[in-house]
């Protein structure tokens, strides 16, 4: 018995050495070590910027899709947090009015989902266009990588309004060599057993269809990153 106990009082006497060259003299963190532990402790930003969609409209929070990847990254430790920007109404205007002050967060990615609100009031596309580029050069001029999710007009605006919509992301995913994800809502949009009585918003089923889109274009870029 008195060996164990000694042995204990050694051993407790070398994690009290350790704490003292780790705190230093004054007893407090140093300087260098604060910035170790901060750093280790800190987490890359994934800013998923976009309207109702991203938000999670009609679900809670856990079940909306910035949510559901944010599951994903910590299963994989990729050492990320999701911060959702999402505002329910939000147009590529909007976003434009944010995102500086949302750049705050220092995203090294950004997931930019706007533009459905644009084509349901049938706004102005080669606003939405000019809306999208502000965005995604402020987002390269702070260094952070740019996802961009497509979005579909409904045809109640014609034609010509409906091509000229659609082919605006695209044409932006080349211009700037974004990765790209062509439909936000493919296998959701319309599905009955996936979406709201409106047709558009996901249930819960659907922001999961969603999230494992999403994760597709994302997990490569997350890891790339690292």
């Amino acid at each position: 018995m008195r060996t164990i106990l000694l042995n204990c009082y050694q051993i407790t006497g070398y994690v009290l050495v350790g704490l003292l060259i780790i705190l230093g003299e004054s007893g407090e963190l140093t300087a260098d070590t604060k910035l170790i532990i901060d750093a280790k402790q800190e987490k890359f930003v994934v800013l998923a910027l976009g309207d109702s969609l991203t938000a999670g409209f009609g679900v809670d929070e856990e079940y909306s899709f910035p949510s559901r990847i944010q599951v994903k990254i910590d299963n994989e430790n990729l050492g990320y947090k999701i911060v959702n920007a999402g505002i329910s109404g939000d147009t590529t205007a909007g976003g434009v009015r944010r995102i500086n002050w949302l750049m705050k967060h220092k995203p090294r990615v950004v997931i930019l989902a706007l533009g459905a609100n644009d084509g349901l009031r049938g706004l102005s596309v080669d606003e939405m266009r000019s809306n999208l580029e502000s965005m995604i050069r402020i987002s390269h001029e702070n260094n952070a990588r740019v996802l961009l999710a497509g979005m579909k007009a409904l045809p109640n605006y014609g034609k010509d309004y409906v091509e000229k919509f659609e082919s605006v992301y695209p044409e932006l995913a080349k211009k700037y060599e974004l990765v790209y994800l062509p439909f936000l809502l493919e296998g959701v949009a319309g599905v009955r057993e996936h979406t709201r009585p409106d047709g558009l918003h996901p249930t819960a089923s659907g922001y999961k269809i969603v999230a494992d889109l999403v994760w597709k274009y994302l997990q490569p870029m997350l890891k790339q990153s690292n």
